[in-house]
């Protein structure tokens, strides 16, 4: 799978991205990741990639020329193989705002032709892109935008992006992105009813869900089987050495080696702990009887 991200704060991934499982999946040539810098298709000398809203209001507002001319660039290549940077503008060119720029045009308010323009290999790339329209739409990356108004994130989702070839996360910061930016989203997503600083750090959150989504990643052969959520259950407690720490012992069962008694005792605290603490999931799921019967009795319990 190849994920890319556009943000303003690339290196942010750093550290994420270069440790643990996501190191790992990269190593096997499961993951190809790439962090993009959105500075990188601006036109003046500050590389601004944020302006004042228009009405008037607190915070900047992400332009969404950027976004569109990146977008554009990434669509063109095949996210094989970086994109290069686009050259900075040498010092007094460019100098001019791109307020007023349409979506879609990268030439920038009050530039002559070639000033400030993006790198030989994006160009290259964009004129690729309209010379083979097909294979263009072929590499064309599922594009993901993270914002409040998004489908709340969950492991069913999770699951739908890990089918995908291709990923595109465009990361907002400060007050929000121009809204015309996202027609380009085929998706937008939510991590829930509160606010994070960026994109990233929501971005991060859901690539990791996804990539141990993917065969190969997790040590195990049934992967992220019997994980929290891959049946609509919370997951059932976990144990491991010693089986007594000041007094509190593993289960009897777990130590039993009968492997059906195992596996009933697990899904029967699946069930118990996720109508204690989330019996929201249990709503309209299909259960098989014995897990009915078993949920029934903990209401009748009162347990």
């Amino acid at each position: 799978m190849i994920i890319e991200t556009l943000s303003t704060f690339p290196d942010m991934y750093e550290s994420v991205m270069g440790a643990s499982m996501m190191r790992i999946a990269q190593e096997k040539g499961i993951l190809d990741f790439k962090a993009y810098d959105l500075r990188d298709w601006t036109h003046d000398r500050h590389r601004t990639t944020d302006d004042e809203p228009y009405g008037g209001g607190d915070g900047l507002v992400m332009k969404c020329a950027p976004i569109f001319e990146a977008y554009e660039s990434l669509c063109a290549a095949t996210g094989k193989g970086s994109i290069a940077a686009p050259a900075e503008p040498a010092q007094g060119e460019g100098a001019s705002d791109v307020a007023g720029q349409i979506p879609g045009d990268s030439s920038g308010a009050g530039q002559a032709p070639g000033e400030g323009s993006a790198s030989a290999a994006a160009e290259q790339a964009l004129s690729d892109a309209s010379a083979a329209p097909a294979d263009r739409e072929a590499s064309k990356p599922y594009t993901i935008f993270l914002a409040p108004q998004g489908r709340r994130f969950d492991d069913a989702c999770a699951c739908e992006l890990a089918k995908q070839d291709r990923l595109l996360f465009i990361c907002g910061h400060y007050e929000g992105i121009d809204e015309r930016a996202y027609t380009l989203a085929d998706e937008v997503i939510s991590l829930g009813d509160y606010v994070l600083t960026s994109g990233e750090l929501a971005s991060m959150v859901v690539i990791d869900a996804v990539v141990r989504k993917l065969p190969g990643v997790l040590g195990a052969e049934t992967g992220a089987l019997g994980e929290s959520f891959a049946d609509g259950l919370l997951e059932y407690p976990q144990y491991t050495r010693p089986g007594n720490f000041n007094g509190m012992e593993v289960p009897a069962v777990l130590l039993s080696g009968n492997h059906g008694a195992v596996d009933r005792w697990r899904r029967e605290q699946s069930l118990e702990r996720t109508y204690r603490l989330r019996p929201d999931l249990l709503e309209g799921m299909e259960l098989p009887d014995a897990d009915r019967a078993f949920l029934q009795s903990l209401s009748t319990d009162g347990r």
